[in-house]
């Protein structure tokens, strides 16, 4: 069974992931280690090897969750009691 990261936390991971890599020099040197680790971090997280894969994997999760599940874990939004 594989254990799936919090909907708020692999939103980061993919945000930052894309963010990172959209700096990154594009005449096919290494990327860099914080892309690197995000890259290693996402495939962690949704049990795939390749960073390509870990993306999809984390978007068919991302779409299948409610809006209100990806806020920050602990942090989940309260609902607004009718005005009296």
């Amino acid at each position: 069974m594989l254990l799936r990261p919090h909907p708020a936390v692999l939103r980061r991971l993919v945000d930052e992931y894309r963010a990172v890599s959209a700096t990154e020099p594009a005449d096919g040197t290494r990327p860099g280690p914080r892309a690197r680790d995000l890259a290693y971090t996402l495939c962690v997280s949704t049990g795939t090897r390749d960073v390509r894969a870990a993306l999809e994997t984390a978007r068919r999760w991302l779409s299948a969750v409610p809006e209100y599940a990806s806020a920050t874990p602990g942090h989940e939004p309260v609902p607004v009691a009718a005005a009296e």
